[in-house]
């Protein structure tokens, strides 16, 4: 009877961290500074079973970044990024945008409680996608080649970020914002007119 029900309990275990990490990333992409009490209330859960799974807000904040970048990068990861890297970027940005603007929020939620090299090891996937495509493009001429290779990596980053940011500030709309981010990134990328 006790092997029965370990198993079963296991099961519900498991779908309760689900429903509180799903939370976790709805709440925190409304408000980076959502509840303890308004996430367990989201997930249908009292404090005290959202706690018996994440001792700490820091640990519930990874989870729901984590559960996030992990869908995002499988979604990111069908997109073709071959032929004209220019291109390429475009459908990169245009795919990745709903992405960002909710880990955006969900980056904010986590500055201060996760370290720096958890939130990076976390955007070490993304990162890697857009620094081989930023590659291939200074390989290929499309791209500039005459700052370092990271920074544009993190360029990218901040002004993606940033977009979201402004768009949370009513100082981007839904329609523009897309356009204006990858506006602003081709730029970037291209250098300065010669």
């Amino acid at each position: 009877m006790a092997s029965q029900t370990r198993p079963r309990r296991r099961a519900d275990a498991e779908r309760s961290i689900a429903r509180i990490v799903a939370a976790a990333r709805a709440c925190l992409s409304e408000n980076p500074d959502a509840t303890i009490e308004a996430i367990a209330a989201e997930a249908g859960v009292g404090r005290m079973t959202l706690y018996g799974h994440f001792k700490t807000r820091a640990e519930l904040v990874d989870a729901a970044l984590a559960d996030a970048l992990e869908v995002g990068d499988a979604k990111l990861a069908g997109i073709d990024l071959s032929g004209d890297p220019t291109e390429a970027l475009g459908r990169l940005l245009a795919s990745s945008w709903d992405l960002v603007a909710e880990s955006a929020a969900l980056l904010e939620a986590a500055q201060g409680l996760l370290p720096a090299g958890r939130l990076r090891e976390l955007h070490a996937s993304p990162a890697k996608r857009m620094e081989d495509l930023i590659r291939r493009g200074q390989r290929e001429g499309a791209f500039r080649t005459d700052l370092p290779l990271p920074w544009l990596v993190s360029a990218v980053h901040y002004l993606l970020h940033g977009a979201a940011e402004q768009l949370r500030a009513g100082n981007l709309t839904e329609a523009n914002v897309g356009r204006v981010a990858t506006e602003t990134v081709q730029s970037v990328l291209r250098g300065p007119a010669t």
